[in-house]
């Protein structure tokens, strides 16, 4: 992903979560990046560039564990 698109991402992530969320460039990846929590990973944008129409994807696993507290 260019840098001004993880900008606006993660402008977008700040208005929608609160200041904590922070949107990082992947190392060696360039269709997606990484979302964060303070300095905890929570998942993935990727970006879908199919038939000229471009999207994000977020991706966020939730373990079981993390449920329970």
């Amino acid at each position: 992903m260019k840098p001004d698109e993880i900008k606006k991402l993660d402008a977008y992530f700040k208005r929608m979560f609160g200041p904590a969320f922070a949107v990082r460039a992947r190392p060696r990846k360039d269709d997606s990046c990484e979302v964060y929590r303070e300095d905890e990973f929570v998942g993935v944008v990727y970006l879908d560039d199919e038939d000229g129409d471009r999207s994000f994807n977020f991706s966020m696993a939730i373990l079981d564990v993390d449920l329970d507290g």
